[in-house]
């Protein structure tokens, strides 16, 4: 009997457009207030409409003098002043032929209708000021509503906040935000060679790094994580892990174990606690994927926690964690869709024997502002992701020749979606 035919690889973005169907049908419902100094990294669940216009009134841009435009026909026009402004005084309404002393941020009074910075004017004996410079009507005001009107919406539920962001919310009066909840997440590793850094290193043995990796990469995309640590190569104890990762997570993440090996115990488990779609992805690094999920028993809620498989390797777990864990929790929280941003950059390096599968070759950037190549591409070098600025995405079977243009996709960008 012929053995069957191996299954296809699936591209990685059929399989990110798989991951994120799944997750989406699980966006997280749950909202909550925080405050807007506390709400760094969180995602909007609701639109933030002002209720005023900004700036609140017409204001100066600069230090000067507040004016009728029409009042200095010419150069040398002098003018007495009748007020002094600083900012945060609402000044009297200017009379014809005065000026006003203001400084920036002010509100512009009433009747005048431009301002002149004070490095044009001089003041003159006995409260006068000669104005040296024909101002045009507007000139350094600021007009209320220009930055914001009133009702306008300035930031759209489903937006991750970032400081800018904070002071959009802070400007229009937002001293608290309607929030997703944070995803939660479990992660364990899984691998009896497994060491923690501080143990004693035995035959045979190594440190856990994708712990440290995959938990960084997940708390700073804003996820609680519960941490399972690393378990055993036994298929019960690998179902005692699940189960337990289930109760209280959104999401199940762990490195190791999704081959098919006779160590490789997750396989069975997922089928044993829920359902599991394993995959080969056409990447490299990161082939091996797994996507399911695990059943909560009925007096834990019941329902479900996805899952997601990454492989043992360590640069292969971490690349895979931001291409594919990444949109994941953006479709749990409500994101829209947004693949990374790639930019064209200038190859410096010679890539002559490419893949068949999409690469993710780590790279950065050097003086002359083309992207070198990290001299080791293996998928266990992780001594390459600290180095790297980015990733080149490289499609399936294409050389890379000095100078030619190539697709680069910043980590940066990478660990922040």
């Amino acid at each position: 009997m012929n053995a069957p035919a191996p299954r296809p690889l699936l591209s990685l973005d059929e399989a990110l457009e798989r991951l994120v169907a799944g997750a989406s049908k699980q966006a997280l419902t749950q909202t909550e207030q925080v405050s807007t100094f506390e709400a760094l990294g969180r995602v909007l669940a609701e639109d933030v409409r002002s209720t005023i216009d900004v700036p609140p009134a017409d204001n100066t841009s600069m230090d000067g003098y507040a004016l009728r435009a029409a009042d200095v026909p010419s150069a040398g026009a002098v003018l007495p002043v009748s007020q002094r402004i600083p900012a945060g005084v609402v000044g009297a309404p200017l009379q014809p032929g005065t000026a006003a002393r203001i400084f920036t941020g002010a509100q512009v009074p009433a009747g005048a209708d431009a301002v002149v910075m004070q490095e044009q004017c001089v003041t003159v004996v006995g409260g006068l000021v000669r104005v040296d410079a024909v101002p045009e009507s507007g000139q350094w005001i600021r007009r209320r509503g220009e930055d914001i009107a009133a009702g306008a919406t300035v930031l759209n539920r489903g937006a991750r906040l970032n400081a800018q962001a904070l002071g959009l919310a802070a400007s229009v009066g937002r001293a608290s935000l309607t929030v997703v909840r944070r995803p939660r997440v479990a992660l364990f590793s899984t691998g009896d060679e497994l060491a923690m850094p501080g143990d004693t290193l035995k035959p045979g043995a190594i440190y856990n790094s994708n712990r440290f990796t995959l938990r960084g990469v997940l708390q700073a995309a804003g996820c609680d994580v519960q941490d399972l640590g690393i378990v055993p190569d036994r298929l019960d104890a690998t179902r005692a892990a699940l189960r337990e990762a289930a109760l209280r997570n959104d999401l199940i993440v762990t490195s190791g174990g999704v081959s098919v090996g006779e160590e490789d115990h997750l396989r069975p488990a997922m089928l044993a606690e829920g359902r599991l779609d394993l995959w080969q992805i056409a990447m490299k690094p990161g082939k091996p994927l797994a996507f399911g999920a695990v059943r909560r028993p009925a007096d834990a809620g019941g329902g479900e926690a996805l899952f997601i498989g990454l492989p043992g390797n360590p640069v292969s777990s971490w690349v895979t964690c931001l291409l594919a864990v990444m949109p994941v929790l953006r479709a749990l929280q409500g994101m829209p869709a947004a693949a990374p941003h790639a930019i064209a950059v200038r190859a410096d390096f010679d890539w002559p024997k490419p893949d068949r599968r999409r690469e993710f070759l780590r790279v950065r950037f050097n003086a002359e502002g083309g992207v070198e190549l990290f001299p080791n591409q293996s998928s266990g070098v992780l001594t390459s992701a600290v180095w790297a600025d980015g990733l080149v995405d490289n499609p399936s079977g294409q050389a890379i020749h000095r100078g030619d243009t190539v697709r680069f996709l910043s980590l940066a960008e990478l660990t922040s979606r």
